[in-house]
């Protein structure tokens, strides 16, 4: 299916105010609809506080295929809880558009409404459509010297924020965080897209503001500088405030920015083409859930046709993973069955039943053992997950002894339910975050998959029972069900499209290169087949 990628900017004016002491402090959520009544959440912006005309500075990004009518919802909350959690949320007004009526008009403004599909107040909500043909992601790294003091009684609350030229004007392109009381600030590392930063062309202006933050929302402008991408490498920049500037006699500058990184990432393609191994591995829950599969309720039970859910998700996600795969042998377990000769339960059994070589033979070869699988097995139970999720971090941990981005390791988990071991696989996937391993849940069937979504760390940090963070979110979840009605490619692109990112993130973050030569990063704009 012919796609493109594009990127959403998302503003909005004049939001209901629903904080008694203080403004909104929205967030936007991008929810598509995939069948039916199913809507699932394809990405969020950041919170903004005390503000009802928020500039969102973190761009959704999907993929728009033309034969397709994808519609779409823009949800605005107000978000009372430190982790953007949408629970005790107020809900500000919504938008439903296609995807399409954004594209052909690159800016749309709409009214919001609510969900009654009365006007929610006098609140717009406004989105900027752009092509991503260029997939690179610069690291930066910024911190301030003698920043201008703008509080009356302490030092600034300095943040910056990061303009790219347009035809229309300046576009946000990233904020950082707000450092409390402190003219000498160093901000957090952040990675932004090459395309947001200066829309992929190293000679184009990109403004730098830097602001003291206000609680009020209205924040106080400490100076400015404009530059390029190609004159921003480890250089220093004077902060000038025009106002200032024309006023005071011998005005030098509001203090100094320095840039103390900025570098352009390896691609997921720079990956690929330069040796990485994506290695797949699945897993398949024979819990007794499932129901006995010689019934037609059950969800292994294979119709005339050839058909279940476990098979037709093995073959959607598992014909796009193996064009990545360079030797197509793929190890493939199962969990939650009695397996014979001794009846014992096993949460990592090779459904080949061959310990020393669990690899089949393509998807399918996959697809082959699991049929002969099921008739010799007991569906049984407890669903742990982490006995399979530690046997591929094992793995995990030996590739990455190498030190080069030889490796990395995606884990499909196929199941119909609720986790029993939830606080082991919680531990599990904390230990799994910081390995070059990913993990994808598939869940069939018409189960509560709430606990799931919980393990998607999209609602905030997924932590350990022990209170241990994940480095990084490496889980992403789809309930099969939703996508029963859409072509096969959706549900790949649904489950895959976070992979790329995250291999990208694993290896940059810990400074390890493509295992062939030294090739600087690429500067093509060359895509690899689309995951």
């Amino acid at each position: 299916a012919a796609h493109k990628t594009v990127a959403l900017s998302i503003s909005c004016e004049n939001l209901l105010d629903m904080d008694t002491f203080s403004k909104s402090d929205p967030l936007c959520v991008l929810l598509m609809n995939t069948s039916g009544p199913h809507w699932c959440e394809i990405g969020r912006t950041e919170k903004i506080q005390n503000c009802l005309n928020p500039k969102f500075s973190k761009n959704p990004v999907l993929d728009y295929y033309f034969e397709m009518v994808q519609k779409l919802r823009f949800e605005v909350y107000d978000i009372d809880s430190e982790n953007c959690s949408l629970q005790d949320a107020d809900f500000l007004g919504e938008l439903e558009c296609t995807l399409g009526q954004i594209v052909s008009s690159r800016k749309i403004t709409r009214p919001l409404v609510k969900k009654d599909k009365r006007p929610a107040g006098r609140g717009t909500i406004t989105i900027c459509a752009e092509e991503r043909t260029d997939n690179r992601v610069v690291a930066f790294e910024a911190a301030g010297r003698k920043l201008d003091k703008k509080d009356f009684f302490g030092k600034s609350d300095p943040f910056l924020e990061f303009y790219r030229q347009t035809e229309t004007g300046w576009q946000l392109a990233h904020r950082t965080e707000v450092i409390k009381h402190n003219l000498n600030p160093t901000w957090k590392p952040f990675r932004i897209p090459l395309q947001s930063l200066c829309g992929g062309d190293v000679e184009k202006s990109i403004k730098v503001d830097c602001y003291d933050y206000n609680n009020s929302g209205s924040h106080d402008f400490i100076g400015s500088f404009q530059t390029t991408l190609s004159q921003i490498q480890q250089a220093e920049f004077e902060c000038i405030n025009s106002k200032k500037k024309q006023k005071k006699k011998g005005y030098k500058n509001s203090g100094v920015i320095i840039v103390k990184q900025c570098k352009v990432e390896y691609t997921f393609l720079d990956y690929i083409m330069g040796g990485c191994q994506i290695n797949f591995t699945i897993a398949v829950d024979f819990t007794g859930s499932n129901g006995n599969p010689s019934l037609p309720q059950s969800l292994h039970y294979i119709n005339p046709n050839g058909y279940n859910e476990y098979l037709a998700a093995i073959w959607a996600v598992g014909n796009v993973i193996q064009d990545y795969d360079s030797d197509k042998m793929f190890p493939a377990f199962g969990f939650g069955a009695q397996i014979p000769p001794t009846w014992q339960v096993s949460h990592e059994f090779p459904i080949n039943f061959n310990p020393s070589n669990p690899f089949c033979a393509g998807i399918e070869g996959v697809v082959s053992a699991y049929q002969q699988c099921l008739p010799q097995v007991k569906l049984y139970g407890p669903t742990n997950f982490s006995p399979i999720i530690n046997h591929v971090a094992h793995f995990g941990r030996q590739a990455l002894q190498q030190q080069t981005a030889s490796q990395y390791f995606v884990l499909l988990i196929i199941t119909d339910g609720v986790i029993t071991d939830m606080d082991e696989t919680r531990s599990a996937i904390v230990r799994a975050s910081q390995l070059p391993m990913s993990i994808i849940i598939v869940g069939v069937g018409g189960a509560d998959f709430s606990a799931m979504e919980f393990l998607d760390g999209d609602d905030g940090i997924l932590r350990s029972a022990a209170g241990e963070p994940a480095m990084r979110d490496i889980v992403q979840f789809v309930p099969f069900r939703q996508f029963q009605n859409c072509p096969q490619e959706m549900l790949a692109q649904s489950v895959l499209a976070e992979v790329p990112g995250q291999v990208t993130g694993f290896f940059n973050s810990m400074g390890l290169k493509p295992p062939l030569g030294d090739a600087p990063p690429s500067d093509s704009s060359a895509s690899a087949p689309s995951l």
